[in-house]
Parts: structure tokens; sequence; C-alpha cells
């Protein structure tokens, strides 16, 4: 394999220095700092990255080179410092959205960015930190804690790197540097499954808890009681119980047969659906292995041969085609229909439908690339909040021309699962707006042959059971409390080390936090001090003092004044011996500027969150202000879809109930229960 980075290396003016990627920031490997962030980046820098020629928007860019130890192909890891006083976006909305607006604002954040593969012997261009296409993206502010914003392997643009590889590498950084703490917003997907869904009911923790990342916050006021009752939930739905749920439905057949294909293939029983998922995913490695044992397992002896013959014959099929049939134009069609939703509504949703449609046609090689009525439901829903339109649409949606193009609907062979396609309109193709529809009649097909793909199992399980279980209003909400969780996080605790130095946590106590003036009642995090063992009482003011001054906007003016709890002792006194190593000490200081903008990292706290769902807090979700006592709430819970305009005027519920008594809580009286409230919270607790 070649090494495409190396061109870059020969314009340099000296050979960089390169580092494996594996082993990389592995405890000593190429440092070992024993100071706090602030401090190790910076040693970061001056030995393990070199300057780059360019800036970008004034910001100084280094670059660190990681060769791949066994496939040998070198790979830039770029390093940018972001001073926020020159920033266009000097508050960060990462720590506004994951509970963190209370911390102040850090003078430096520091991105590290690993772009796509076609990059790495280009320049970064401006506007780099908006892209959601790097390998690996994560922010850290100067004060330890960051994001890991971005994140893609081999099935999300990269030709080289998986996705654990890059996970490992960024991982060590955060560890080697002394990160305090690290969060993520999980919406990665694989093949339009929701992997902290799918990952949470397999293993109880995302796929980013591999690494420690656990619940941070969630959304639509979600606590972690509620969050891990929802994963209990759904990981402990029985296989047999499942048998029995579904014995009504037409998924009974195929859902008896995968579940005793599994257990035949299984060492040990499988009794739920964690067990269930957990094996088959365990697969994955072992697919083309998996694919003959399948097939041995599947077909008695005696017809193995003709089964195989009827089997191969099915995968080089291509959907029958239809005997002609009269089209009629969707926008007719929603005009005669007796809906409660407007035209122009379900016009919106059938072109939401025919554009997702397109998308996985050109991104697809074959011509009959088609989409699940659930994943046709899922890519809709990206766009469009009410999901009884979203099925609305899809029910009519047939032999009908939606923007020049024939959306079909029938049983795709191989999978045996209804599928919509879209084709070009042809000249024999009649469209009639008169004719009713013809649907036609499914062709009969084989069952779903499970062990031919796993992750084709798996998405049946996942889009039939945890998101389409029959008549169980508890599994539904379960799976959608479980959604609602995309933050999580990982901390780094604070660790006394058996070394000759002195580690503190020092917070400046409020005699400066004055709330008349300006701050919270809620103290920020304090900052991690280092000192060597003969340090003394003045010596950690000083290093208190400089911290501050280095880290925070509102503090560079901070003079430390005193140690609470240390009033008598001199500031020459030795530290070693007057308090232990490992304390968390308060200190006194005046000199903050109160009055900067740069205060917190979410914002002037000049508006509040009071939605039903229970969430006091920006969570990143969409909102809406009240127009009258102007309390913002999430659309969602108000009944304003996502993909609908927020009304010129816009009343909360408490409100109306104000102004007019007689219509308090009008059908409001369900939609006001959180979704795990729904649940049943004797069921839970």
């Amino acid at each position: 394999m070649t090494i495409p980075i190396f061109e870059a290396c020969r314009k340099r003016s000296r050979t960089p220095k390169i580092y494996g990627l594996q082993t990389f920031a592995h405890p000593g490997c190429p440092i070992a700092p024993t100071g706090p962030f602030r401090n190790n980046i910076r040693i970061f820098l001056e030995q393990c990255a070199e300057p780059e020629a360019y800036n970008i928007e004034g910001m100084p860019v280094w670059c660190t080179f990681l060769a791949h130890e066994n496939r040998g192909f070198l790979l830039p890891l770029y390093t940018i410092e972001e001073h926020v006083k020159h920033s266009v976006r000097p508050l960060c909305d990462h720590c506004r959205c994951t509970g963190w607006s209370h911390h102040l604002v850090s003078q430096r954040k520091y991105h590290m960015i690993i772009p796509v593969d076609e990059e790495w012997n280009k320049p970064l261009d401006d506007g780099v930190f908006d892209l959601q296409t790097h390998l690996l993206h994560g922010l850290i502010h100067c004060n330890g804690f960051g994001h890991l914003l971005c994140i893609n392997g081999i099935e999300g643009g990269s030709k080289f790197l998986y996705g654990r590889e890059i996970m490992d590498l960024w991982d060590r950084i955060c560890t080697n540097l002394h990160a305090r703490k690290i969060t993520v917003e999980d919406v990665s997907k694989k093949r339009l499954m929701d992997l902290r869904l799918l990952h949470g009911v397999a293993y109880g923790h995302p796929w980013f808890g591999r690494w420690g990342y656990r619940f941070c916050q969630g959304s639509f006021g979600v606590i972690e009681l509620k969050y891990e009752k929802a994963v209990e939930i759904l990981s402990s739905l029985e296989l047999n119980k499942i048998i029995q749920d579904f014995s009504t439905t037409s998924q009974y057949r195929d859902l008896k047969h995968m579940f005793r294909h599994y257990r035949d293939l299984s060492e040990t029983r499988l009794v739920t659906m964690r067990d269930l998922l957990r094996f088959i995913l365990t697969l994955k490695s072992r697919v083309p292995f998996q694919r003959e044992k399948a097939v041995s397992c599947t077909l008695p002896p005696s017809s193995s041969s003709s089964r195989t013959m009827t089997r191969t014959a099915l995968q080089n099929k291509t959907f029958a085609k239809e005997k002609s049939v009269k089209c009629r134009k969707f926008s007719n069609v929603a005009a005669n229909l007796d809906s409660r939703w407007p035209i122009r509504r379900l016009e919106y949703a059938a072109n939401v439908v025919v554009s997702a449609l397109k998308e996985k046609k050109a991104t697809n090689a074959s011509i009959n690339a088609g989409m699940t009525r659930q994943e046709a439901r899922d890519a809709a829903r990206l766009h469009i909040g009410d999901t009884g339109l979203i099925d609305y649409v899809l029910k009519w949606m047939n032999n009908v021309t939606v923007e020049g193009l024939i959306v079909r609907r029938a049983v795709n062979p191989m999978t045996r699962v209804l599928e919509y396609t879209i084709q070009e309109m042809e000249n024999d193709v009649q469209v009639n707006d008169a004719e009713p529809e013809i649907v036609p009649k499914p062709l009969s097909l084989p069952a779903v042959m499970p062990g031919i793909d796993v992750y084709k199992d798996v998405a049946y399980l996942y889009n039939n059971v945890l998101l389409g279980y029959p008549e169980s209003e508890l599994v539904r909400l379960a799976s959608q409390t479980v959604l609602d969780c995309k933050n999580f996080v990982k901390e780094w605790p604070f660790v006394d080390e058996e070394d000759e130095l002195l580690r503190f946590i020092c917070r400046v106590v409020p005699n400066f936090c004055d709330l008349e003036t300006g701050l919270t009642s809620e103290i920020p995090p304090g900052e991690i001090i280092v000192l060597p063992l003969y340090a003394t009482v003045g010596d950690l003011k000083a290093e208190v003092q400089t911290a501050m001054r280095d880290t925070y906007c509102v503090t560079e003016q901070l003079v430390v004044t005193d140690i609470e709890g240390m009033e008598g002792i001199e500031d020459r006194e030795v530290l070693f011996g007057a308090v232990e190593s490992g304390s968390e000490l308060w200190l006194g200081g005046i000199g903050a500027d109160l009055g900067t903008e740069l205060k917190y990292e979410g914002g002037a706290d000049n508006w509040t969150v009071r939605c039903r769902c229970g969430a006091r807090d920006d969570d990143g979700e969409r909102m809406v202000a009240c127009d009258i006592c102007e309390i913002w709430q999430h659309t969602r819970c108000s009944g304003i879809g996502d993909a609908e305009a927020v009304p010129p005027l816009f009343v909360c519920d408490g409100c109306c109930t104000s102004l007019a008594p007689s219509r308090a809580h009008y059908g409001f009286e369900f939609e006001g229960l959180t979704p795990m409230d729904e649940l049943g919270m004797e069921e839970m607790y």
C-alpha cells in the first residue's frame, strides 16, 4: 500500500517526526505529562507536533504524523488553537446542550482533526470546524472539558481506518493529556439503525460505551433512571414471549424460524432479546463461514441441491416486471382522500419520501434499489414529526407519480419485505386520474433465510421487534426513551498519584461570586493545581491565580487573597504537612470581570426552559417560547411537528388555562406525560 502523505512530508524544510498510530499516546509515548490539561497540551504541541506554514482564520495550526504499523500508510493529526476572544463563536453550544451552561468561558479551545482520506495531502481550509466528514474532530477547552464532535471510520468515509481505531487513538490522547470530561452526541447509524438503541439493548451501553462513555443528559426530560429502565425493558424481552405476541402477525413465521436458527447455532441458551442480538453481532466477523453453515442448517440433505439452485435463482432475480398499470398523480389522489391533513401536507410528505428514494437509488449501484416501509418511514421522520401523516401517505403511495417519477410498491423476492421503488416515466405508462389505483398482487415468496446476512437479520429484529412490537405501548415508549438519549460522557476522575508532587482541586469561593452582580449560585468546576513537595502557601496562591487568569476570560485580572481554613498560616509556610495532597481547597479572590459577555458557556442566563416533559434546560432539541410567559418548551411536546413552522402566535398550555379555565388542558392530558411516565411508573419502581 502506498503512503499518500509522504508527498506532503517532502515539501517540509526538515523531515518531521513520525509516530506509530496504534501506540501513540500510550503512557510515556512520546510524552508523560504530569500536570493539568492546560499545561499538557502546550507540552504536546511543543514536543509532538510541528507548526504549519498557514493558519485558519488567524488560528495557528500544528500537525502530527501517524503511521499505521501494520497497513503502512501515514496520516496527519492536526491541532488548531482557537482563542475565543478572536473567534466568531466564542461560546460553546455543545456545553450548553450537555448541561455545562454554568461553566466559565475558557480562553482557548483546541481542535484535533483527522480529515477525510482525500484531504491528507492538502492544507486545511477555512470552515473546517463545520465539516462533518472528518475522520476525527475533537474539541477540548483549556480547562480539560471537551466534546467528541465527529468520528467516521471505514463505513463512514475512510478507506484506511476503522472507527474503533480512531476511537482508540482519541481515548489515548485524552487520557495522556489528562482531559477531565469528554462528551459525545451519539447519532451514529448502521444500515439506518440507531446504534445507541441497538447496542443499548445488546450490551447495555452505546457503541461509545466500549471506551467508558455513559449517560450524560437525556433529551425531553429523560433522566438516567428512566434511561436505564428503558434499556432493561427492551433487553429483557423473552424470545418465547415475543413469538407468542407475534402469533397473529405476518412476521410470526419469520421470527420463529430466525430464533430457532440462531438457537441451534449458539452453544449457550438464548433466552432474551439481549442474548440473541449479542450473539448475532458476534457473528459479523465470521460472515463467510456463517453463510455456509446457515445453508447446511436450514436445508434438509435430500433437497439441498434443488433448494440451493432455487435460492441462487432468487438472488440473481430482480423484481418481477409488473403488468402495465395505470398510474395516477399523487396530487389528485390526495385531493380525493377524506383526510384530516390538508392536501399540501400530504403532497409535502410524498415529496419527502420520493427524495429519500432518489437518494437511496443514487447511492446504490442496483437499479432496483428500494426502501422498506420502515426505512422510508425513518427517512421521512427526519423531516416530518407527525408519524401518523407519514403512515397515511405511505399507505397510498403505489402506482402514483410524484415529481415526474413513478412510485411503486412490491414485495422484494429476497427479503420478503414490502419495498418502495421509483422509476422514470416511460412512453407506455398511462397516467389516468379517473381510474382507481391498481395494487399488484404480492408474489408467493420464500421465508426469510437467517444467517445469509447477519446485519439484515439484525435490521429485521430492530424494525419489527424494537420499533414495531404489536400492541405494546410499553415497548414503544421504552424504545423512544432510549432514542431520546443522545448525550454521553466519559470522566477521568481526579486522582492523587503516588509521586513527589502535590495535587489539589481549587475553587474560588463566592466572595466575588455575588448573585446580584451576575454570577449564578452553581459554582463552576474547580481547577487542578499541581505543585512540587516543597511548595509553600504563597506558591499555592500564586499558582491558582496564574491558572485562573490563564484559563478563563472572567478571571483574567483575578487576585487570590486567602485560602479558606488557612487564614492563620503565613505564605512562607510549606504546604507539605499542613494540608493533605488530593484535598479540595476554597480560595478567596477579587478582581473578576463580572461585566464581560464571555462569562458562561451557556451565554446570558436570561431565558427559562420549563417543558411538560420535565426539561428545565436547553437539551439541543427544537424549542418555542410562549408569547405571554416567554417560557421555552419543546415543539414536539407542544404538538408542533418537526416539519411544521412555529405559529406566529404561540401560547402555552399554562397560559391557555389561565386565560380560558373552561378549556383547561383541552387535548393535553395524555400529551403532557413524559415517555417513561407513560410506561407506568408502578411497573418500573
